[in-house]
């Protein structure tokens, strides 16, 4: 049924699921706070006030006149070489104890997905707790970049300042230019910088230099150490500027940066930096529609069949998830428009590539391409062409931005 223009689902036991209210926003970031930390209150404010988000963004589920879960599914753009895929990312998730174990959560997964599906997403990006997303159609597959000691730092010196509202245009170009070397980029969207701008769980810093803005930093509440995260710079000098600037606020403390190997200070800082984490880190990827995300990729597999110089004249490109196969027709100037196919066990007989769902964007978007994840999974596996589903999916390098840090 539809109320107040917002449209409620009846769950059982009485329990409605609907889209947040202004009058639901103080239960709302209690239950955040609760179950998170204080400052995400704050952080579900200023997504639910913000013009480009606003209420609609969130569903809660209510018992009575009692919030008593939440999830918020934010907009995003993943570029993939140069194309722009829209995406969605669920976030801001919280159930009261008393009400777990009820499938709300799942429920709300469900209104997440069919919204940005409604919207055109065509990939679900997120991070989360270990496992726990993978029962709603998640699998990891884009690597997270580990946070990485500093074994030498340069000396302390004061200088930078946090950043303002003024300073959005400088981060979003800073920001482009930190990600513009990444095959797979997720960039903050011009609402979240004002958010990350606004909120306490972090604290942008920007290095100022002319009268410019030539670096930035996301710093989270020191602890042991401090975790300098999302760096950017102009040049080289600003790189070097800005660490001073983060061994001064580390005040003695160890200092541990996130790495962004194909920005600036990543390449600047790397002699500097140990060896971080072993632990396996990656993102979650949802792929609702495999046929469409291969369209829209089009573009980019064309030009890498076409380098490739494998010749296949009159044979299509077939990619096959075993229940259903997609293929691509090989054209003169390289690939057509993709065909949606039937059941395909044995793709390998007809020219084609196996690869299991849940690793389709772990192939398309992900560190290993086709060549490594044939080597990890018996269900991927590039039939009897390698050298061109080689080409067509090859390691990805990634820098992928979230509300929250992963770290």
């Amino acid at each position: 049924m539809v109320t107040d223009g917002a449209e409620e689902r009846v769950l059982p036991g009485g329990l409605v699921l609907r889209t947040c209210r202004p009058a639901d926003l103080e239960q709302v970031g209690a239950l955040l706070a609760a179950r998170g930390d204080p400052p995400d209150a704050e952080d579900q404010r200023l997504v639910v006030e913000d013009p480009d988000t606003g209420f609609d963004a969130t569903a809660v589920v209510v018992d009575g006149d009692r919030v008593v879960s939440t999830a918020t599914l934010l907009p995003e753009t993943v570029r993939v070489a140069d194309v722009v895929v829209p995406a969605g990312q669920v976030e801001l998730v919280a159930t009261d104890p008393g009400h777990e174990g009820r499938g709300l959560v799942r429920a709300l997964m469900g209104w997440a997905h069919e919204r940005s599906r409604a919207r055109g997403d065509l990939l679900q990006v997120m991070i989360g707790i270990p496992y726990f997303y993978r029962l709603f159609g998640y699998e990891y597959a884009v690597d997270i970049p580990p946070a990485r000691p500093v074994r030498d730092l340069p000396l302390p010196v004061p200088g930078l300042r946090r950043a303002t509202p003024a300073d959005l245009p400088a981060l979003a170009r800073l920001q482009d230019a930190a990600q513009a070397g990444a095959d797979v980029a997720m960039p903050h969207p011009a609402a979240r910088l004002r958010w990350l701008v606004a909120h306490e769980a972090t604290t942008t810093w920007v290095l100022e230099r002319d009268g410019a803005v030539a670096g930035s930093v996301r710093v989270p509440e020191p602890d042991d150490d401090l975790l300098a995260a999302e760096p950017t710079a102009v040049d080289a000098a600003a790189a070097e500027a800005l660490l001073a600037g983060v061994a001064a606020l580390a005040g003695g403390r160890p200092v541990r940066v996130t790495d962004r190997p194909a920005s600036l200070p990543g390449a600047g800082w790397a002699d500097r930096l140990g060896a971080g984490s072993e632990q396996a880190e990656q993102y979650y990827v949802r792929v609702p529609d495999v046929g469409a995300l291969l369209e829209a990729l089009r573009p980019v597999l064309s030009r890498r069949f076409t380098a490739s110089g494998v010749q296949r004249a009159g044979r299509d490109v077939v990619v096959s998830t075993y229940g259903a196969s997609w293929r691509l027709p090989v054209t003169d100037d390289g690939l057509g428009p993709v065909r949606a196919g039937g059941r395909e066990q044995a793709p390998g007989a007809v020219g084609g590539a196996g690869v299991a769902p849940d690793q389709l964007g772990a192939l398309l978007l992900g560190p290993h391409g086709m060549h490594g994840l044939t080597r990890r999974r018996p269900d991927v596996y590039p039939g009897r062409d390698p050298e061109l589903y080689e080409a067509l999916f090859p390691p990805m390098t990634a820098d992928l931005l979230t509300y929250y840090l992963p770290y």
